[in-house]
C-alpha cells in the first residue's frame, strides 16, 4: 500500500522546487491555503493544485526588531493573494518601515535561513 502525500508536503516540496502553488477546490472552484484535506468553503475533499498568479496586497505588516549583530530589523505580513487567500510573508528589498497595508506586491518561492518561503517583492511601476 502507497501512501499519499498530506497538502503540506504537497505545498512544501512545489515550495522547495520554486513554486507558489495553491489547492482549488474541484467541487466550489475556490482557493484556499493553508493546504488542508477538506475545503473550508464547500468541505469538498478533491483538489487541483495551481500555481498561484504571484500578485498580491499586504494585508497586515508588524515590524521585529532586533540588535544589528542579530540581523537587524524585518517584517513580517499578511499578504492576500489575487486568488484571495492570505498568507504569512516577508516583504524583501526595502525597509522594514517601508512596507504598508495595501502595498502591491508579487510573491515568490525564496528561503529564510535556508528554508523555503513564500516572500513579497514591491511590485514594479
Amino acid at each position: 500500500m502507497r501512501v499519499q502525500e498530506g497538502p503540506d508536503t504537497v505545498f512544501r516540496c512545489e515550495l522547495a522546487a520554486g513554486k507558489v502553488v495553491l489547492p482549488k477546490c474541484n467541487a466550489c472552484g475556490r482557493f484556499h491555503f493553508f493546504p488542508r484535506v477538506v475545503c473550508p468553503h464547500c468541505y469538498g475533499t478533491s483538489f487541483a493544485w495551481r500555481e498561484a498568479s504571484s500578485r498580491g496586497e499586504i494585508h497586515t505588516t508588524t515590524i521585529i526588531r532586533r540588535p544589528p549583530d542579530q540581523g537587524g530589523d524585518y517584517n513580517v505580513c499578511i499578504v492576500e493573494l489575487e486568488e484571495g487567500v492570505r498568507m504569512m510573508s516577508r516583504v524583501e528589498g526595502v525597509a522594514p518601515s517601508d512596507v504598508r497595508i495595501g502595498m502591491a506586491v508579487t510573491a515568490y518561492a525564496g528561503k529564510i535561513d535556508g528554508t523555503p518561503a513564500v516572500l513579497c517583492r514591491p511590485e514594479e511601476g
